[in-house]
Formats: structure tokens, sequence, C-alpha cells
């Protein structure tokens, strides 16, 4: 290379060195730590001069490094005198008897995963975007990880459960660590919520409320910006809270209550992914279990993450339980419970189910507020907060509230009861269950029942049946063997039971002694009309088979009484004209008259005792004229006869004449709805008449107890007439009138 090329050379990598170090200056210059941004959290709490105990703490858990560079964290941090105080309570002299695995707990639980300002904490963080003061809780960097723990006298390694157990049995999702939430309360949301001082006072009446309290802590000086985060101080230092299976495992006060859950509706499930996980940590080969609540109850308590149906909504809601103290729950076991089973292991799983759910709250019931929640049976909260509480406490995963006193739930308290809690009356039960409804009618606390409740062996005996393999109702004919399909089994025996269910708001059948009629079923959808006689009570069908229902025991409830019966409540599956046939064949039977003209008439098959536009299982109301009526109508012209006499002429000749009996005799059957005289059924009435245009008519029904009587389209009155009224058919009740109803158009 000569000398010139080489003097070029050197100039241009000179040029080229230099202008590369302008470039680095410039991009170190551009990333440089701007000059004006806060320190990292450590060292902001190192400036501050009056966190020296929580720094130390934060090294000892190994979080310094954590919390001296970038990040995005919120910090509640208790401040010198905080630890001070707490080292007095936890008998510590100084911090340098705090080993790292509490320094872990104290540093983890006060860190809540990205930065809020003191604005930014009421609001929640939905999928949405933010919903403005709907938040009280955030989730910590703290979790309690795998634990070893005996079970059935085995130790085992333990996970909880990070979901609520789903139908498919999820219950675990692998990678999430179950992270602990810490509960504040600040005034926005507190405000908005329409809680106050004493919902927080509540929880802790040692406190001063001042609208941003973590816990029992207040918070002074707050929204102090770090490059890292955000940091509020704090008066007080917070462990990591239990959460509410941890307080059942902890308080041997709800043993009792606990061993309901243990004992029959939690599993530990083997889960592979936390076994792998476990292993990879500690190099130990021990296998992780999953503790697994059953799907039936409202949450599991051992989940930290509410109901997950999106990411933060721990965020806005927590979950309730009230429990029963030993004592008065070993009363509700004595009392209810093994009223008729032997011992607690007899006990069906779907009650401990009930018990558990019923006093499970898929909220945070706040105590000035419990009137607005509803446990899982759909329930009002009966419990006293005032005077039935005996201690109240704001964890992890929710609110606990232990109680001096039992839910008083529908299922463990009504009618219902008798057959629920009795294993001779599964077959009742299995059908009040099944969707129904029956269930919840005779169980409502709020409204008076009788319940006439056969056994499941007076039941076998009269053929109806349920057939385990198959979750289906069977029926036998105990005459003829004829076997009835399932749908029609079930419907079978609905009808036998709603037959026995009975409103009695003023405890109508508490004396059987004389007799009387009632509709069964309930107000919004009624069922028949049954009889009671010296005893004894019938339907239509036990008139029809001649057996009546003897009753054999009874128990009084909360909100009405169960009769214990011999025989079922029979319906009738014979057609009406029977039964009026049989009215009509009495001697001097006031039925006669009009019973022949339909005898005669065109709309009446005698062999069968069918009458046109009248089916089996509806319901229908008869107002026959009595003799002197339809001999009036006669003498009316409005049926065939002579009008000089009232002599009827039940077998008219001219077809002119059979159409006016038929629609005479139309005219005073009333459709869809069975009037009694007792106040239940009034107004307008469609009859089975349709006009000369095809239209529907009416008879207005007017009722009152004691009292009945139909009024036509011409304004003509018939009274009923009392004791040869209220004469039980299929649906449907036969009354006697003294008058007869004119459809005029």
């Amino acid at each position: 290379m000569n000398q010139t090329l080489l003097k070029k050379s050197l100039l241009l990598l000179f040029t080229a060195i230099v202008f590369a170090a302008c470039s680095r200056s410039e991009v170190d210059e551009y990333y440089e730590r701007p000059a004006d941004l806060e320190p990292p959290i450590y060292q902001t709490l190192e400036a501050q001069g009056n966190f020296t105990t929580l720094t130390a703490l934060i090294e000892k858990a190994g979080y310094k490094d954590i919390l001296g560079k970038a990040g995005y964290w919120t910090m509640l941090a208790p401040n010198d005198a905080a630890f001070n105080s707490f080292f007095q309570e936890q008998g510590i002299s100084n911090v340098s008897m705090v080993d790292s695995v509490m320094a872990a707990k104290i540093v983890r639980y006060a860190l809540i995963y990205n930065a809020f300002r003191t604005e930014r904490l009421s609001d929640y963080q939905s999928r949405l975007g933010w919903e403005e003061d709907n938040a009280f809780r955030r989730r910590t960097a703290y979790y309690d990880g795998f634990v070893k723990k005996i079970v059935n006298g085995n130790e085992i390694v333990v996970v909880g459960s990070n979901r609520n157990t789903n139908l498919s049995g999820e219950s675990y999702i692998p990678g999430d660590n179950n992270n602990k939430y810490i509960t504040y309360f600040v005034e926005e949301f507190m405000n908005a919520a329409g809680l106050g001082a004493s919902d927080y006072n509540y929880f802790y009446p040692n406190e001063n409320y001042t609208g941003f309290n973590v816990l029992g802590a207040e918070a002074l000086e707050t929204d102090i910006v770090a490059e890292n985060g955000i940091i509020h101080e704090v008066d007080k230092v917070s462990l990591p809270l239990i959460n509410l299976d941890q307080k059942l495992e902890s308080s041997s006060d709800y043993s009792l209550f606990r061993s309901f859950l243990e004992n029959n509706l939690v599993q530990y499930v083997f889960d592979q992914d936390a076994t792998t996980t476990y292993q990879n940590f500690t190099r130990q080969s021990d296998q992780v279990y999953v503790k697994v609540y059953d799907p039936a109850l409202s949450f599991s308590p051992n989940n930290e993450n509410y109901i997950k149906e999106e990411d933060n909504d721990g965020q806005a809601d927590a979950y309730t339980m009230f429990v029963p103290e030993n004592a008065v729950l070993q009363q509700f076991v004595d009392e209810v419970l093994l009223k008729n089973y032997a011992s607690l292991q007899q006990l069906p799983k779907y009650v401990y189910e009930d018990f558990i759910n019923a006093h499970m709250v898929q909220n945070a019931v706040w105590p000035t507020q419990v009137a607005s929640y509803n446990n899982e049976l759909g329930e009002d909260i009966r419990i006293d907060l005032n005077t039935e509480v005996r201690e109240a406490e704001v964890l992890s995963n929710g609110f606990f509230y232990g109680t001096n006193v039992v839910q008083e739930s529908n299922l463990f308290f009504s009618v219902y009861t008798s057959a629920y809690l009795d294993p001779e009356f599964t077959l009742a039960t299995r059908l009040y269950n099944d969707g129904s409804g029956l269930r919840e009618i005779i169980s409502n606390l709020n409204g008076r029942y009788t319940l006439f409740l056969p056994s499941d062996e007076v039941l076998a005996d009269l053929g109806f049946g349920y057939d385990i393999p198959t979750s289906s109702y069977t029926y036998t004919d105990p005459a003829t063997g004829n076997v009835l399909p399932a749908n029609i089994a079930r419907s079978r025996l609905l009808r036998v039971l709603y037959n026995g269910v009975v409103p009695t708001p003023d405890d109508e059948l508490n004396d059987l002694s004389g007799s009387g009629i009632i509709r069964s079923g309930d107000f919004d959808l009624p069922g028949e009309y049954i009889k009671w006689e010296n005893g004894q009570v019938f339907a239509a069908g036990n008139e029809v088979s001649g057996q009546r229902v003897t009753i054999i025991g009874s128990e009084d409830q909360r909100n009405g009484r169960t009769y214990y019966i011999d025989h079922i409540l029979e319906f009738s599956e014979e057609n009406q004209g029977r039964d009026l046939q049989r009215l009509a064949e009495e001697p001097g039977s006031e039925f006669a008259n009009f019973y022949n003209y339909l005898n005669n008439s065109i709309i009446y098959d005698r062999n069968s005792g069918a009458i046109d536009g009248v089916e089996l299982g509806t319901s229908y109301t008869f107002v026959i004229p009595n003799n002197a009526a339809i001999e009036q109508a006669v003498r009316d012209g409005r049926l065939p006869g002579d009008p000089a006499t009232g002599v009827p002429n039940f077998n008219p000749g001219p077809q002119g004449q059979k159409d006016i009996v038929a629609d005479f005799l139309r005219y005073h059957i009333l459709a869809t709805r069975t009037a009694s005289d007792d106040g239940l059924i009034n107004g307008l009435t469609e009859t089975l008449l349709r006009d000369s245009l095809g239209e529907k008519t009416y008879v207005d029904v007017s009722s009152a107890p004691g009292d009945l009587f139909f009024t036509d389209a011409a304004d003509r009155i018939a009274t009923y007439i009392p004791g040869q009224s209220n004469n039980l058919a299929d649906r449907s009740l036969i009354h006697l009138v003294d008058n007869y109803l004119l459809y005029t158009e």
C-alpha cells in the first residue's frame, strides 16, 4: 500500500471512530434515566426515613432487588411506629428476631399488583374498562402454596382449590398461585355502596374509620410516587389473612360445622400438574393433592379467586359464610337432622349440601345491608347481626360471621322437612325436588300449608316407584298389571302429591273432626278440591273407589302441619257425566231434570259419560239448575216441554230443539276454572257455549266465604244451594243452583 493510500485509510478510520463515539453518546443520552424520575420503591422508602424496619424486612425477604428496579406495584407500607407496636404484640424485641419466612409474609402481603393512586383504589378493573367506585379489594403478591397436612391419618402435600369446583370437576388451574387479597375501606367505594363507619367498625370495633383504612390500619401519607409504583403509608402491620377454609380449620368453636364439610363435601384429589410443580421446586418426591369442595356448593371456601368470570372480579366482591357454633349446631342435629336418622353418617349427601348452602352467600354481605342478600338457596338471611353473631372477621377471600343460631332455612323448618329428613318418604321427596315446583311451594316459610304425605310403602302398594338406573318414575296398575311410560307415571304421581298440598293461611285443617271442602295446590297454580269429614280426607277419586284417607300421624312445622296418611288423595279418572248421573239417581234428586236433558242430548255419550267439549284433567264448574228452575225454563220457552205446565220434554224430535238443549247445557258448564264458595274465583268465566259467530260466552262468578252465585248475560242471578253443592268430580265441582242461566246476544 503506498503512502498516500495509507494516509487516506487512517483518516477514514479516525473519522469513523469519532462518529461512532458521538453516536454512542447520543444514544446513551437518549436512554439515560431522566433526572426528575422518582427512585424505585425500595430507595424511596429508604429516603423517607421512617420505614427502616420495612426496608430491613424487604432485604431479609429477598425483595430488595425486585422493589429496587423497574416494576409496577402498590405498597401498603407500615411505618416504623407500626412495627414497634407489632413487635410488642408478637413478643419480639427488634427486627433481627424476624426470620425470612415472616419477613416474606409481611412484605408480600403489603404488595398489590399494579400501581394505584388513592383515587383508583375504589375502581374495578373490569374487562370493559374501569368501573368507578366498585372495588374494595386487591390481589397481593402473597400466596400459601403447598402445605403438608394430616388427612385420614396420613401426611400428604395439599394445595387449595383456585377455582370453585364446576360440574366437570375442574377446581385447580396450573400456574394460578391462588394469591390472597387484601381489603381496604376507601370513602369513594363506601359512599357509592351506601356503606359507612358502622360497616367498618362492625369488623374493627376498636379502630377509627377515616375514609381510607387498610384492614385495621389507617392510611397516613398516601400517593407517594416511586419509579416502579405507588406507596401508601399505614400505621399497622398486616400479616396475610387466612381464608374461610383456614378459619374453619383453625377455630375449634366451629368444628362440628367443619366436620359436615370435611366428612361429606371434601375430597383430596391427586393432581399431576401441581405434583410436577412441587417436585421441580422442592426436589422432593411427594405427590400433591388438591383440596376439592363439592360442586353443589355455592363456592369453595379455599378458593382465593372469587368467581373468576373475569380476571379481576375479586376486586369487586367476595364470599360470605355464616357458621353456627358447636353448641347450637349440635342442638339442631339432635332436634332436626337426626329426628328420623340414627346417625349423621346415614344422612343423604344432599342434606349436607343444602345445609351448608343455606349458610353461604356468593357475595360480601355488609352488616348494614344484610337484608339485600340471599343465601345460595335463594332465602333471605334470617340471622340478626346485632344479637346473633358472636364474631365477625374480614378474611382473605370473604367475610366470616360466627353465629349462635342456625339459619332458619325453609328446607329444615317447613312441612317439606317432614319428607326431606325422613327415609320413609324418599319417593315423595324425589318428586318434590325434581323441578316439579312442589319443594318451592311447601318449603316457603312465608306461607302456611297443610301437607298430606304418603310414605314410600303406601305409594309402592298403589303401584308407584322409581327406577334408579334409568332415573325414571314407574307406575304399574295394581288391578290390571299395566305398566305406564315413565313420563305418564311421573304425571300421575305429581297429581297425587299436588292434591296433598293445601294452602291453609289460617290453619283451616288443624281440626278435621267436622266436615268441609278446600282447594289444594298453590294460590298461583290451583290444584283440585278435596274434602274432609270426621277425621278422614278424600278427593274425587276416593269417592269413586270408595276408599277414603285416614290420618295416621301428624307433625307441626314452622309453616304448617304435616299429616301422615294411609292412602293417597286419588284423582278421578271417570268422566264428569258419571258424577252427574250418580247425583241424579239419588232418591228425590234435584239434579234429575238437568241430567235427563243431558242424557238425551246430542253432546253426551251415555256409554262413557263424556260430554262434548269437556276433557279429563281440565278444570270446570258445573252450574246445575234444580228441578224447579228447569221447569221454569220450560215455561219460559227456553227448553222443550209444555210451557203451560212446565213439564220437560227430555227427548225432543226436531234438530232445532236438540240444538237449543245442547246450547242450554253448554252455557251451564264453565270452562278453565273451578269455582267454590271460598272467595278464590271471581269475575267473568268462559262457558262451553259459543255464540252465532263462534265467539266465547261468559258467566260472571261471585264467590265469598260461604256464598256463591252466578250472573248470566241477561243479568239474572243463580245462587248456589249449599247443602247440595261442592260435589267432587275430575278437576271439577258440581253445584246445584236455584235458577237457570240465560244467554242473550
